[in-house]
This record gives C-alpha cells, structure tokens and sequence, in this order.
C-alpha cells in the first residue's frame, strides 16, 4: 500500500489561486496524482464549513478521477476557513469514515483537524496538530491536544495496527531541524512538545522515517515562506510524520520525503508498507 501525505496550506488557494505559488501547488497535486498513492491525506485545506464548492469538486474530480474523497472543515466556534482535513482515496477502498474529537481543549475539536479511516486490518488517521502560536500563547492547551491525542492513538491501537500521518508541528530531535541552538523555545521545538512527541513514540508508535533512514541529517519536511532562502539553503524543519504501530514496523518499506522544488512550505511524505 502506497499512502502520502501533506499540509497543502490551502486546498482553496490550490485549486483556484491563480499566483505562480497556486500554479506550482497544482502541479505537485499532479505529480501526487501519478505517484497512484492508494490513499492521499491532505491537511490544512481552508475550505468553508459547508466543505469544497462545485468549482472544487469540478477540479477534484479533473486532478484526481479514480479517487473518492471525504473533508472536515473547521465549523463554529472556530474559526471559518482555518486548519481543515480530507482524504482521497481509491474508489475501490471502502473504509469507514470517522471525524474524532477527543475532548480537546475548546475550540480544537471543532476545528477540522482529524479523519480517520478504519479497514478491516487496520486504521488510517490524518492529524493537523494545533500550533502553539506566537509567544507560545497556546502551548498550555497544546500540550493538552498532545494527551488527547495521544489517549485516542493508543485506543485505535488497542483494536488493530494504525497508520497516522500529518503536520504534527513538532521537531522531535536537534537534528529535526537546521538551527536547534536558536529555537528552544520557539513553538514547534520547546521541551514540552518535544517531550509529547517522545510520550506518542513511547506509547507504541515508530517514526517509520527514522526506522529507515536512521539518524540522517539534512531532511525536512517544513521551510518558512517568509524567509526566502530558507528552502534555497535547506534551512528546514522535519514536523510532519507516518507513524505506524509498533508492531507494523517489519512491514514498512519506504518513508521519504517528496521533493516540491522552490516552492517552500510544507512537502508531501510518502508511506510504503506491506499491509
């Protein structure tokens, strides 16, 4: 099975922007469309509550024909238009379609921001983690989601093996990142988030990255916009992870990164497993 995943940062803008950045968005949609991933988990699509407009169904349809899909999308008391999750997967897949909320602080759960599909062998779940914002103003409930999460992970895990993927907004090790010196305590790289990650992983969950590529430097998966040599000059940050129970880690056969050229931000990751 061939899964990928990404933080498109605005399936909106994606699908009807019309700046060489939109332009370049689409064309990483194609070239995921002819990767023939069984199944593509996409966070962050800023869609409305009402989900993808006929204009977006249209292009879904043109971009990705043989695939089904299924969306959240932030909804009151949240924000409209902000964070937002959806799956597309083959129409020869039949899952069962859930959109979990695990008792996070307000308004998270009513943000969008978790799917999840269950197969009879096992579950595929997408997460967009909250961000702990500037001057950590949200890190107190952040690290409340990390235990939601978490608690939600293992009673999946509890039933059958999972495959969970998405922006996780955490940089786990120094070498997840290109300036760790700088950055203690920026969101993202603060000790507390760190140590929720490493609470995930010691709950029965492998960074099949890591399995397969060991302690590799240089790799990342985020690089800032808003610093334009930031991509130029690798000066990323590896926050988005597939997961999988411990006990599928003899059956994944590829975790890497999918190169976006120029264009900065985050980069899809790619899952292949023998399942």
């Amino acid at each position: 099975m061939r899964l990928i995943s990404w933080n498109i940062d605005s399936l909106n803008a994606a699908l009807t922007g019309t700046s060489p950045r939109a332009e370049m968005t689409r064309g990483i949609l194609t070239k995921l469309h002819d990767l023939d991933p069984d199944i593509l988990a996409i966070q962050e699509t800023k869609l409305p509550a009402s989900g993808p407009s006929k204009k977006h169904q249209k292009l879904l349809a043109e971009l990705f024909p043989e695939y089904t899909y299924v969306w959240r999308s932030s909804v009151e008391p949240a924000r409209k238009g902000y964070a937002g999750t959806m799956y597309l997967y083959k129409k020869d897949l039949e899952p069962t379609v859930t959109y979990p909320e695990i008792g996070a602080p307000e308004p998270m759960d009513a943000e969008g921001r978790m799917i999840t599909l269950e197969f009879p062998d096992f579950y595929v779940t997408e997460v967009y983690t909250p961000n702990s914002g500037t001057g950590l103003k949200r890190l107190d409930e952040r690290q409340e989601w990390d235990q939601c999460y978490r608690t939600y992970l293992e009673k999946l895990d509890a039933q059958k093996p999972v495959l969970a993927s998405g922006d996780f907004n955490a940089a786990y090790q120094e070498i997840d990142l290109k300036h760790p010196e700088n950055n203690h305590h920026s969101a993202g790289f603060t000790d507390e988030e760190r140590a929720g990650f490493g609470q995930l992983l010691g709950s029965g969950f492998v960074d099949t990255f890591r399995l397969l590529h060991g302690q590799v430097e240089g790799v990342y998966s985020w690089w800032a916009q808003r610093v334009r040599s930031a991509k130029a000059n690798n000066s990323g940050w590896r926050i988005d992870y597939w997961l999988v129970s411990e006990r599928l880690a003899d059956k994944v056969t590829k975790s890497e990164m999918i190169d976006t050229g120029e264009r900065a931000d985050h980069c899809p990751i790619l899952l292949e497993v023998s399942i």
